[in-house]
């Protein structure tokens, strides 16, 4: 349905992430993927999803010299806030254990931004979603560190993996945010730039 609306168009999917691609291929688009490799740093003048926002159009930069007219690239970052901190991805063992220590028995933000830009069209959006953990063992952490090895995720977890089955007791807003990608905003806004 979407893809028919966008049949002049050229979506570019700027990610690695299999999660977001497989999102993409839900939506039944045609799309292209393109990576190019950046630093993800920010200025620690930033909070919130100002963050995550200035990550998901930091990673659209090395690509606008290269936009044709009909092409429309996405880009996206997700971050974990919780006590007034982003937390990234875990460098090693020992952050992820931390980090899931931190989240243990507590209410926490997961923020992704998206960025669409195109020739003529720049729009930067983001969704949030808060959720909650249980008290989590250490013994619990450590199994999924070892089976999961959660190193390539924002909060050192996959909501839709182990420890999310057995350690998540509530969720407010997108479950697809939490995996990486608020697909209803992406579809919303796709439709919107069909219709310019």
């Amino acid at each position: 349905m979407l893809n028919k609306k966008l049949k002049n168009h050229h979506i570019i999917l700027a990610s690695g992430s299999p999660r977001r691609q497989a999102f993409f291929k839900s939506l039944g688009l045609d799309f292209e993927i393109r990576l190019k490799t950046i630093k993800e740093e920010y200025p620690d003048r930033l909070t919130h999803f100002e963050i995550s926002n200035y990550l998901a159009q930091l990673k659209a930069l090395p690509f606008k010299d290269e936009l044709k007219d009909h092409d429309i690239l996405i880009t996206s970052d997700t971050i974990v806030w919780h006590n007034n901190k982003a937390l990234g991805k875990p460098k090693d063992e020992d952050e992820a254990f931390t980090i899931l220590q931190s989240l243990s028995d507590n209410t926490h933000e997961v923020i992704t931004s998206v960025c669409f830009t195109s020739k003529d069209y720049d729009k930067t959006l983001h969704n949030i979603t808060k959720v909650t953990f249980k008290e989590l063992t250490d013994e619990e952490i450590r199994y999924y560190i070892k089976t999961c090895k959660p190193y390539d995720k924002a909060g050192a977890y996959g909501i839709q993996e182990w420890i999310g089955e057995i350690g998540v007791t509530k969720i407010e807003g997108s479950y697809f945010n939490v995996m990486g990608l608020p697909v209803h905003l992406v579809y919303k806004t796709l439709n919107e730039i069909a219709e310019l």
